[in-house]
């Protein structure tokens, strides 16, 4: 169980880790606009060569769906490809190695069924009952880790989706909320201020 568990944590994790790091201040970008809020060519032409293209979310949600990794390869995400395929390769360990315990823990069982001189591999170490929660419990975990990889498949899909959305997605410190003096007709005060430059 605590396996299983773990495959399947370390699976979501890893196909996961490309929405936390879309999030890191390398990822922003410059918001074309000057002190006076109009929008200069200097800065516009910096944010056309920062992001040449907006990606389709769409497109890259079935790319990804139909190869996992193509859709972060059509985000140029390329960094996240190998990352996927690790996931990959420890939910396929770790559904080949359950899968095969319970077709061995079966066999033994199924052999040992109304046969009064077992010749198994399990002779003197499992009993029979020992035998059939055994090919249970696998069976469980089996289920389990095709969960969680089918979970980290969507992910994965998800993540493709998402990053395509958000791949021009102004998260520069050029957007602030601060306190200022507020002067209106019938107020004077404090107020908060949204100061997009």
């Amino acid at each position: 169980m605590l396996k299983t568990s773990l495959a399947g944590f370390i699976f979501i994790c890893i196909t996961t880790a490309g929405a936390l790091f879309a999030s890191l201040p390398g990822y922003a970008q410059s918001s074309g606009h000057d002190s006076t809020g109009a929008v200069s060519q200097a800065n516009v032409d910096t944010v056309v060569k920062a992001h040449p293209y907006q990606p389709n979310p769409k497109k890259a949600g079935l790319y990804s769906a139909i190869v996992p990794g193509l859709g972060q390869a059509y985000n140029h995400e390329y960094w996240k490809i190998p990352v996927i395929y690790v996931g990959i390769g420890v939910a396929g360990y770790f559904i080949a190695d359950n899968l095969n315990n319970y077709q061995s823990y079966r066999k033994a069982y199924i052999s040992r069924i109304n046969n009064p001189n077992p010749t198994d591999k399990y002779v003197n170490i499992y009993t029979t009952a020992q035998l059939s929660q055994l090919q249970n419990d696998y069976n469980k975990y089996l289920d389990l880790t095709v969960m969680f990889t089918s979970l980290g498949y969507v992910l994965q899909i998800l993540d493709a989706v998402t990053s395509a959305h958000l791949k021009n997605f102004d998260i520069s410190r050029d957007i602030s909320l601060h306190m200022m003096p507020v002067a209106t007709p019938n107020y004077v005060g404090f107020g908060l201020v949204a100061n997009f430059k």
